[in-house]
């Protein structure tokens, strides 16, 4: 039976006291900050190490790339912006059909494209996906995603019974990633 997995992330580093930058270097406060974009560079090597050696057994190479859209009121660039340098390397498009607040329709589609698959998104409703992914079961998911993480992977594997598996992979990517989940809170 093919892999079946969505593995979800938080977009990169925002602007808090250090500048939203655009490609060119110009300044945009709804674009990822220096940091944000060394970590986006550092997601290649996470999801496609040039050895085929994952940090996890739990990661895999994306087949598909879901960001969220960032229309008005958001405007966030961010989610696109930190797989972009991934999407390059695998030579992906990223699909930003779905905007914050489309969660349900975001899911159903990656479910439907099956494989593996790479979510990157605004924290505040990834428990709203994961919980969507597991048909609404949000045993064990935490039910809020800390505002000052980025550095985290959850991922969803299919199991052989039809139930969605829910465990939190750390990116140590970055000076100051943490090796500890997001505690679940009820």
């Amino acid at each position: 039976m093919p892999q079946t997995k969505i593995m979800v992330i938080r977009h990169a580093e925002k602007p808090n006291g250090e500048p939203g930058l655009m490609p060119d270097g110009s300044q945009n406060d709804e674009a990822l900050t220096a940091t944000g974009w060394k970590r986006a560079e550092a997601l290649v090597g996470l999801f496609d190490p040039p050895d085929g050696k994952f940090a996890s057994p739990l990661l895999a190479r994306p087949q598909t790339l879901f960001a969220s859209a960032n229309p008005a009121p958001t405007k966030s660039l961010r989610p696109e912006q930190t797989i972009t340098p991934l999407a390059e390397a695998l030579k992906l498009p990223i699909n930003t059909n779905y905007a914050k607040g489309q969660e349900a329709g975001l899911v159903e589609a990656a479910k439907k494209a099956g494989g593996v698959i790479l979510i990157a998104w605004q924290h505040e409703a990834i428990p709203a996906i994961a919980d969507l992914i597991r048909d609404g079961d949000a045993n064990h998911v935490p039910q809020r995603w800390p505002g000052r993480r980025f550095d985290l992977v959850w991922v969803f594997d299919l199991q052989a019974s039809g139930k969605w598996s829910f465990a939190q992979v750390p990116q140590n990517l970055m000076p100051g990633d943490s090796d500890d989940p997001i505690p679940e809170n009820k």
